[in-house]
């Protein structure tokens, strides 16, 4: 009995452990993606690819609330308004007639299918509009909108009380409508992660182009090669090192700011923007030698 005590516990703490191991596996996904999207965007403004960086999960993990703040305060404040408005809805259809509250919910739902099939149909139109700049944000949305109107007016449709002369139909039977509202809430939750990763793909570029107006925030950088690098941006200067006894290092660039540093190696940028720019990628070796100076700030 002992045993089985014991292996029952353990059982239980296994299922608990689970429990909370799986949602925390989920969300640490989710803020990698994101993270991962957004850098992307942000690197892809300088010309670089981001997997050539070697950011490690905690990075791009790192990288997830940026993107994810306006989203997440906005499905906040969404969650919020729909509690207050289903509220509402729940109070009314107690009071309605029987009659009056059919007619709304059928409404209702009739305009939820209009707004799922315009959404559809863009869905549809994707090669005529993939060149508009709001599509994979207001797609997913009016998607979600639609879908989720559907799921909720299907929901208190079901829950009116039937006409005495209604006849039985097989889309109000249990399992059909179950399937029909979890089949609904996957491609709210689709269309949301969609229209999310838009955001993150847009939040990523701008911070790149906050960068682009602001280089001279970067960490200033003083660049030795043994070898000349041939940089034709107008901005980076380039000065021939004097040769002596045992020097390697032949020249030295200035205005460079260093962008990120990854796990072998250094993105560098001029300190000013210009259309004629290039990303500089440095090994992290000893063919180089890199100072950072000092910020221009006297204590």
């Amino acid at each position: 009995m002992a045993d089985e005590s014991k292996s029952s516990q353990f059982e239980r703490y296994l299922s608990l452990g689970a429990s909370v191991v799986a949602p925390i596996t989920i969300i640490s996904a989710l803020l990698f993606y994101f993270g991962y999207v957004s850098s992307r965007a942000q690197y892809a403004y300088f010309g670089i690819d981001v997997d050539t960086i070697g950011l490690s999960t905690q990075d791009y993990v790192m990288r997830s609330p940026q993107p994810l703040l306006v989203p997440l305060l906005v499905l906040v404040v969404i969650a919020v308004a729909l509690v207050a408005l289903h509220l509402w809805v729940t109070a009314w259809l107690g009071r309605a007639r029987p009659e009056r509250a059919r007619i709304v919910t059928h409404r209702a739902l009739y305009i939820g299918l209009v707004i799922l099939a315009a959404g559809i149909t863009l869905i549809i139109l994707y090669p005529v509009l993939a060149d508009w700049p709001y599509y994979n944000l207001v797609t997913p949305i009016i998607v979600a909108v639609g879908a989720g109107v559907v799921a909720y007016s299907w929901r208190l449709v079901s829950r009116l009380p039937p006409q005495p002369d209604a006849l039985p139909s097989p889309a109000g039977s249990p399992a059909l409508r179950r399937m029909g509202l979890v089949l609904l809430c996957v491609l709210v939750a689709a269309t949301l992660f969609w229209s999310t990763a838009t955001i993150a793909q847009w939040s990523g570029r701008g911070l790149a182009r906050q960068d682009a107006r602001h280089l001279g925030d970067l960490p200033r950088v003083i660049l030795d090669t043994k070898e000349r690098l041939y940089i034709t941006d107008p901005f980076i200067k380039e000065t021939a090192l004097p040769a002596s006894e045992g020097q390697t290092f032949r020249y030295r660039y200035r205005n460079l700011r260093l962008l990120i540093q990854g796990k072998d190696r250094m993105f560098f940028v001029p300190d000013a923007w210009s259309a004629s720019d290039s990303t500089l990628v440095v090994p992290l070796d000893d063919s180089v030698r890199v100072r950072f100076q000092f910020q221009n700030d006297p204590p």
